[in-house]
């Protein structure tokens, strides 16, 4: 087998993706990985094949995360609103149009196309053109259902999903139309969820079903098209995780917190708010860096900042977890069976934010919300016994890693073996 995987976004997008290459590359099928020109490397020291795909993931970043952070403390302010959301939309569109002339070279005598959860659209839209069956990768449920939105009765929680797929088609449409203009395909009529659904392709969840209660069911009737398989992580280990194992060791549980590959405004005020509120709880910090830079920013003895650690081994012996509520770290802070404290900085993290404090392993806030006091209340939450209880439950019910990898590859092969049979009968 052939397969095209297309992935953009940061490591943690990347990452789910990669392992399921990886994986099908060790059963001998063929396989070439489009990622973002910054994580071509990252994707060949995993032993696989690697081709430029869109902008650079950092530029995008950082215009998405100052979007995001701007919404959440100012949306009524509409001409500064309206220009970042311009800026967005136009390096979107640049991103797409680049990724169709990728993916038109590689998928040309592919047997699959597979695409990560940001950017299925011009994905699709190939896919269609080659009459090649397709694959997609959730990090969080982006389909229509009635669960994620628990604030909502479930039809209408269905209905205010449904109603968010056409107002995205809407804001593609012009680059989505010149695509499908440039490939010969009509125009399409409605938003590309849909017309991935009716292509019957398949739509793994990698994530696992205990954290969305309700939703297995929901989705049953697509017949093994939305497969939950668990979170994918290569759980790389790194140079640092003896030494932070020592630092840990010699003392109580620290607190870890994280905000991965969102980087915090002000690193200095972030550590003095995180070590004042430790400090009044009589807790150890321990701060993994990720793509901030808190290079000297004076810390306190019960303080320790680190860069790249292994959430596998660092976060089972830990006292609780706080981050910013990616997909990766959150399944990392679930595995561990300890509480956690999402912060969120967009709006899938309010998703994952939400979900955790419904299954009372933990509680949420928005980062641009948060100061001492409230990250005090927070953690003296979070730190009673039963939601240390409650995590170590769920944990016992989550996907081994290894486990997930091998259900993934899986279904593809399955997958793909059975529209290979349709396609010759």
């Amino acid at each position: 087998m052939k397969c095209v995987l297309a992935s953009y976004g940061t490591r943690g997008d990347i990452e789910p993706s990669l392992v399921v290459a990886r994986e099908l590359q060790r059963r001998g099928h063929d396989m070439v990985m489009a990622v973002p020109p910054d994580s071509v490397s990252f994707t060949e020291a995993a032993g696989l094949t690697a081709v430029p795909y869109g902008l650079e993931s950092q530029a995008w970043l950082d215009v998405y995360r100052d979007f995001w952070t701007s919404f959440f403390r100012g949306f009524w302010k509409i001409q500064e609103m309206r220009g970042m959301w311009r800026e967005m939309w136009d390096l979107s569109d640049q991103c797409w149009a680049q990724m169709n002339t990728t993916l038109m070279s590689l998928a040309d005598g592919a047997d699959l196309v597979f695409a990560g959860q940001s950017y299925q659209e011009p994905a699709a839209n190939v896919a269609e053109y080659y009459d090649l069956p397709l694959a997609t990768l959730h990090h969080v449920p982006m389909r229509p259902n009635g669960q994620v939105v628990s604030i909502l009765p479930s039809p209408l929680a269905r209905s205010a999903m449904t109603a968010f797929d056409w107002f995205c088609w809407r804001l593609n449409k012009k680059v989505e139309d010149t695509q499908r203009r440039e490939l010969g395909l009509s125009k399409a009529k409605g938003p590309s969820p849909r017309r991935i659904a009716d292509r019957e392709s398949l739509e793994i969840q990698a994530y696992d079903e205990v954290c969305f209660p309700g939703l297995a069911a929901e989705w049953a009737k697509w017949d093994g098209l939305r497969p939950f398989v668990g979170t994918l992580t290569m759980e790389l280990t790194t140079e640092a995780d003896d030494e932070v194992m020592s630092w840990i060791r010699n003392g109580t549980p620290p607190i870890c917190f994280g905000f991965g590959s969102m980087p915090v405004e002000s690193p200095a005020h972030t550590v003095e708010m995180i070590s004042s509120a430790s400090a009044q709880l009589g807790q150890r910090a321990l701060i993994a860096a990720g793509r901030s830079d808190f290079s000297g920013v004076p810390l306190a003895d019960h303080v320790k900042v680190v860069g790249p650690v292994n959430y596998a081994t660092i976060f089972p012996v830990c006292r609780a977890v706080v981050h910013h509520g990616g997909s990766g770290t959150t399944a990392a802070s679930l595995r561990a069976g300890v509480p956690t404290l999402i912060l969120s900085m967009d709006a899938n993290q309010t998703i994952w934010g939400a979900q955790l404090k419904r299954l009372k392993v933990g509680t949420t806030r928005r980062f641009s919300a948060t100061d001492r006091e409230s990250l005090v209340g927070d953690l003296r939450r979070i730190l009673a016994p039963d939601y240390a209880a409650r995590a170590r439950e769920i944990a016992a019910r989550m996907t081994k890693p290894a486990d997930s990898v091998v259900k993934a590859a899986d279904v593809v092969e399955n997958f793909v073996n059975s529209r290979s049979r349709t396609r010759s009968s």
